[in-house]
Order: structure tokens, then sequence, then C-alpha cells
């Protein structure tokens, strides 16, 4: 039966399993293996495990699939699995699917390791990969062909907050029968709903937003119960990229705050990318919520809101923004984000160092430029903070 919860109510109570004793919070199944009552259960079990049935963490857990079954309905997906990293998800999501022969389009803006399963991995496989300007369907027109199997892209790109059209490069794909998967993290599953958009597969980096507070490496994989039992996890599960039960846990209950916290982090956002905007150090501003973004009208249209992530470029290049950085004071120097901390990323230097010079160029991703995730601090403290740093850059 479908039970019509508003988002804040399925981020509290779906997939909820009780154990014997009615505890309140998610209980942490800590366990590898499950013991059975006879052989002959346990081999019913290795031919065909039911809904709550389990046979070793690695194929899946309790705590795991409550995680799985709340993430699924926020993102309005028959299924999900849950995998070890967000690199985990991406590479069990593309590879998964892809074999010898195959040709994917990709969008050419995506975070390095992204690009490196790209052109590296897939590449040593035999898949056959074409990039294209993510933001021009006229590129993903002359790309994608009768031949390709999947499409891949970041809704908003790292770093530069480059937005691709999901319903546009969705019909596109579709239209050759081709699998739309799409790497959703900036977007996160609050602003963004690609499902309804065409996407057929959502990957997140839950070490994110949804964990949210810094403490533990996870990703999920987003789909039709046929993809997610019959593609993604058979390979993820023998290869090993499977959550443990303890950051399933922990991902829970970063759930349960995932709206109060996007939303309150984008509201600081919205006033900080003003603030830089107006600033005489900043060269320039990257924020989908601007009305000076580039692709303003299709962010309003796809998230409604510009999101926590804004991308300013520090007038002097690398230099100044080596300055305006260590003048932080609240703010960190990180590479993560979706953090209740704020950070701020060089990328240049640091996520997207492996990429040749042209390569950055091209992408956007200038000396000068930073990344800021904006965090659950007082919005005066931080506008305070990145106004001392600039005056010392």
């Amino acid at each position: 039966m479908t039970k019509n919860w508003k988002t804040r109510t399925t981020l509290v109570h779906e997939g909820i399993r009780r154990s014997q004793y009615g505890e309140m919070a998610e209980a942490i199944f800590l366990t590898q293996g499950f013991a059975y009552d006879s052989a002959e259960q346990a081999e019913a079990r290795f031919i065909k495990a039911e809904a709550d049935e389990f046979i070793y963490a690695r194929y899946g857990n309790p705590t795991t699939r409550m995680f799985e079954d709340r993430i699924a309905a926020l993102e309005g997906t028959e299924d999900a699995f849950a995998t070890a990293s967000g690199m985990a998800a991406v590479n069990g999501a593309l590879t998964s699917l892809l074999r010898a022969g195959d040709h994917v389009v990709s969008a050419r803006a995506l975070f390095g390791s992204c690009l490196y399963i790209l052109e590296d991995v897939l590449g040593r496989f035999g898949v056959k990969v074409t990039f294209v300007d993510g933001h021009d369907l006229d590129q993903w027109r002359k790309a994608v062909t009768p031949g390709t199997k999947a499409v891949f892209f970041e809704s908003v790109s790292n770093p530069t907050l480059t937005l691709v059209d999901i319903r546009g490069v969705a019909e596109i794909a579709h239209a050759v029968g081709a699998t739309v998967i799409v790497d959703n993290v900036f977007a996160t599953p609050i602003f963004s709903r690609a499902v309804e958009q065409g996407a057929d597969v959502v990957v997140y980096s839950t070490t994110k937003h949804i964990d949210g507070q810094g403490r533990a490496l996870g990703g999920v994989i987003c789909g039709t119960t046929e993809f997610v039992r019959k593609v993604a996890e058979p390979y993820m599960k023998h290869t090993g990229g499977s959550m443990s039960p303890l950051t399933a846990w922990l991902h829970l209950n970063g759930l349960a705050t995932l709206d109060l916290r996007c939303r309150a982090m984008a509201d600081s956002a919205a006033r900080i990318a003003a603030a830089l905007e107006a600033h005489p150090k900043v060269a320039k501003v990257l924020y989908p919520g601007l009305p000076s973004h580039p692709q303003h009208d299709l962010a309003m249209a796809q998230m409604g809101s510009g999101g926590t992530l804004i991308a300013f470029e520090v007038a002097g290049g690398k230099d100044a923004a080596f300055r305006f950085l260590n003048a932080l004071t609240i703010a960190c120097i990180s590479n993560n984000l979706g953090d209740a901390k704020t950070i701020a990323t060089h990328p240049a230097t640091t996520t997207h160092q492996r990429l040749p010079d042209d390569q950055k160029v091209a992408l956007g991703i200038s000396p000068g430029l930073i990344r800021l995730s904006v965090g659950l601090e007082d919005v005066g403290d931080l506008l305070a903070d990145l106004t001392g740093a600039l005056a010392a850059a």
C-alpha cells in the first residue's frame, strides 16, 4: 500500500525493522553472518533468500536493508543497493552493466575519480567512451548512437556547478534504448527528482550530505528492482563493494535530518553567493541559485534551489586563492562536501589535480577557483569569515 508520506516522514520512518525487543532506534545488526535453524533452511536460503532473510553481510544485512529501503523511497525508485563508498556506487553501476564492445556517452565535466573509471578502467576492458559538453544537448544528440548502451553524467558537475538537462538527455538516450545513469551528489535527493525527470539509475556518495557529519564513507545505487538485484547486486556482492552495517546505521541517522540540513545549507549558500558576487576580490561566482548563472532557469526547474555548494574565483590566481584559504578561521580546508562544517577546497591542486592543465582550462578549473560547501554554521559568522579571508587574499 502506498503510504503517501511527505519527505520528512519518510526520512524518519521508512524501512524500519524492529526486533522482538521493540527498540525505537534503528538496531545495528553488527554481524558478518547468520545462523540457520537447519541444514535444509541454509540450503533453501542459498537457493533464494526472501526479503527479510539474510546469508552474509556482504550480501545483505537488516540494518543495511533499512537504509536501502529508506533511500529508495526518498529517491522514488523501486530498490537500492548500499555500497562501501560513492566511487564503489559509480563503478558498480557502470561496470555491472557494461561489456567489452559497449558504447557509453558521458559528460566531460566530472569528478576526477569518475573520469578515471571512464577513461582508464572501462577503456581497459574494451568499452568505448565518448565525452561531450554536458550542457549542450546537440553534442548529446550527435554522440548517442543506436549502439549506445548507457549515458553517464553528474546532474550538477564537480566543481564548476554546470547542470545537465536530465529530461533532455534522457529523451535522447531512451530513443536508442540506452540506460541513463546519473550521479546526483551535488543536487542531493532533497533538491532533485532525477528519476521523475528520466534517470534510470541514480548514484550517490552517501559520504556527503546523507552522512552529513564527516563520519563514514558510503554510497548507494538506486534503480528498478530488475537493475539493482539482477545487474548491480551480483557484481557488488561478489566483488566486495557492500556497505558495512555500522555505516548503514550512521547513514540512517543522517537521513533523519537530511531535509532540514540541506534546506538550511542552501539558504545560507544563497546569501553567501550573493555577497561574494558583490565582492571586489571575487572575479566570478558560479551558483545555480543566482540569476547570473547561465543555467539559472534550468536549475530552478530541475532542482528548485541553488543547492549547498558555491564555486567562485578569487582574483589573483593560485597565490591569492591560497592566501584566502590560509586566512579562514571557521571554514575548514578539506576535500569533502555536504558536511555540517563549511569546507573550502582548491580543486586545481586537490580533487582535480591529476587532470592535465589543458583539461582543467576546458572545464573551467582555474588556479583561483574555490569550491565552497556551505555548512550549518551561523551565516553571519560565515560571511564575516569569508570577508576577512578575502581581505587577506
